[in-house]
């Protein structure tokens, strides 16, 4: 499982990004942007004070969505033809105005999101479910991380373990994710780790969300101002959070887990259909994984000497460790998790005359033998 910040760390960002942001609602008519040199900025007035930002590569590419600009386009006028970027951006905010939630941070608008999106911060958050994690017994958090995008939370559970192979052991857990950029839901996620090579799987099959809509705020059509966090909306994420918390003490289910070790059990004996460079193609197509990612998985399968589907997982889930950035390397927990889940393809391996395997060892390269 690849490493983020420590937990001391995780809570010193979220403050200072909590001091740091600033969250607007704002009608796009009164909204302008101007790029150049490959980048924007945009303003617009908040009371008798023009306010000026950066724009994020999260928030290009919503406002592309939102204004139905194919986001390959957006980029070849950014990098092109700056001037008629502006002019198709401006041209769409201003001929058809709504009110939207911009979000920024350090100097930039990090999102541009609808304006009933509900905030739901990392650090209330974490101040919510950490409390709750400290009381479950044998509970640690393995690892954590803030992104542009996503926070996480990665706990596994000393208490609830079981073995797969003999020596080979895993044990029960869960990842808490939120985005406050509006890429995803709060989310709530089975996580398998693995003893024998620290490895994490997600399943997020049996995840639980909670989404971020809230109310719809009311301001005048043409004005813009900062929104804060008021009584209301304090009391209100409270019930939130409290019905999140009830999620988290559930989290860790033997009955679910029991169920994954299960089928990780099943997937140890079903062969893979193809030579593992194929497989790792197929797998590659399937899952959008980059030259990089095809290259640690096939090594990782090689190294594993094991070519059943517990073999392919267990090589996913090994390779998110050498993920270019912590985002990518739970994105690649969850594929080791959608593997694993995947319908079998029986009319393949009946094709191939293949049965059950035990303690099959595949002819593995010389030079990966040497290197392990």
């Amino acid at each position: 499982m690849k490493q983020g910040r420590t937990l001391a760390e995780l809570g010193a960002e979220l403050e200072r990004q909590r001091n740091a942001r600033k969250d607007y609602l704002v009608n796009t008519s009164a909204l302008s942007m101007k790029t150049q040199d490959g980048k924007s900025i945009v303003q617009f007035e908040n009371g008798h004070e023009m306010e000026t930002y950066r724009v994020g590569d999260i928030a290009h590419q919503q406002l592309a969505t939102r204004l139905g600009i194919p986001f390959r386009y957006y980029l070849k006028m950014q990098k092109d033809y700056p001037a008629l970027l502006d002019e198709n951006v401006n041209g769409w905010l201003h001929k058809e105005p709504e009110r939207r939630m911009l979000r920024t941070l350090d100097g930039r608008m990090r999102a541009f999101l609808s304006a009933r999106y509900r905030r739901l911060d990392n650090l209330e958050l974490c101040a919510a479910v950490l409390p709750i994690i400290h009381e479950m017994k044998g509970a640690d958090i393995e690892s954590c991380e803030v992104t542009e995008s996503h926070m996480y939370i990665k706990v596994v559970s000393k208490k609830l373990k079981a073995e797969v192979a003999v020596g080979d052991v895993v044990q029960a857990g869960f990842v808490v994710s939120n985005s406050e950029v509006g890429l995803g839901s709060l989310k709530v996620e089975p996580l398998i780790f693995r003893l024998v090579c620290k490895n994490g799987l997600i399943c997020k099959d049996y995840s639980q969300k909670k989404y971020h809509v809230g109310k719809q705020v009311d301001m005048d059509a043409d004005e813009a101002y900062e929104l804060y966090s008021d009584e209301t909306l304090r009391a209100d994420d409270k019930a939130f959070f409290m019905k999140v918390q009830d999620i988290v003490r559930c989290a860790v289910d033997e009955s679910r887990f029991l169920m994954t070790v299960d089928k990780m059990k099943e997937a140890m004996h079903i062969p893979l259909t193809h030579d593992p460079v194929q497989e790792v193609e197929l797998l590659a197509d399937t899952y959008q994984l980059n030259q990089s990612e095809r290259g640690n998985v096939l090594r990782s399968l090689f190294m594993g000497r094991d070519l059943s589907r517990y073999g392919m997982m267990n090589a996913i889930t090994d390779a998110s460790k050498l993920a270019a950035s912590y985002e990518r390397a739970t994105d690649m927990e969850r594929i080791g998790g959608e593997f694993l889940m995947a319908p079998v393809d029986n009319k393949a391996l009946k094709a191939k005359n293949m049965r059950p395997m035990k303690n099959v060892t595949p002819d593995i390269p010389a030079l990966m033998l040497a290197e392990k």
